[in-house]
């Protein structure tokens, strides 16, 4: 019987920032903490990793494929090309959902008068839901923050963007951790997980994951 080949695992983390000018940016909070520690634990139990990082401080672990980008748009380039051939996709990153439909040349000035200024949005692509319409054998996995009915807006993200699994946040997850978070399968009642601290919530996730992959 052949070697069976690790398991090959992408992993998107930190938030994307979309130039309003050159010097400025529409970003959000994230650190991508927790989609590094997801990618280290997939890698410490032997799969072959591919980070696609956004701008964040945090360090990436040891003996992982780094990606680096910065609009969402190149995250979507990014996951699209290490997903070929991937047996797992955890999309653990928050990508703006808009960015503005110009970019000004070097730096928007004040002009004194105290006028609200317009700013003009457009949508970003949804990255998840994007790759979610070629997933075939892959497992997705996909996290949700939400504060107002979350267990509702969970599930139709979970069934919109193809996702065999979702995590569910509270908004007390951004920065160190520390608040609820929920695994949840379609049909399936939210399992609590009851770890505390990012590394240890990755770990459960990767397991949870992985489970879902060796079951194919």
């Amino acid at each position: 019987m052949p070697p069976r080949r690790p398991l090959r695992v992408v992993v998107t983390a930190g938030p994307t920032r979309e130039p309003l000018d050159d010097v400025r940016f529409l970003s959000n909070a994230s650190t991508g903490r927790m989609g590094i520690e997801l990618a280290r634990e997939a890698r410490r139990l032997g799969a072959r990793v591919t980070l696609v990082l956004g701008p964040t401080t945090e360090a990436p672990p040891p003996r992982v494929d780094v990606v680096r980008v910065v609009t969402c748009r190149e995250m979507l380039s990014a996951t699209r090309a290490a997903a070929r051939g991937a047996d797992v996709l955890v999309f653990a990153a928050a990508p703006a959902d808009w960015r503005p439909a110009v970019r000004a040349k070097g730096k928007l000035k004040k002009d004194g008068s105290g006028r609200p200024r317009a700013l003009t949005l457009v949508e970003n692509p949804d990255i998840a839901a994007t790759l979610g319409r070629t997933k075939g054998a892959r497992v997705h996995v996909g996290f949700a923050l939400e504060v107002q009915r979350p267990f509702f807006f969970a599930r139709r993200k979970l069934e919109k963007k193809r996702f065999d699994a979702i995590v569910l946040n509270s908004p007390a997850n951004v920065g160190p951790g520390g608040g609820e978070v929920f695994w949840i399968r379609p049909g399936a009642t939210p399992e609590p997980i009851a770890a505390r601290g990012k590394a240890a919530v990755a770990k459960a996730i990767v397991a949870r994951a992985f489970a879902l992959r060796a079951g194919r």
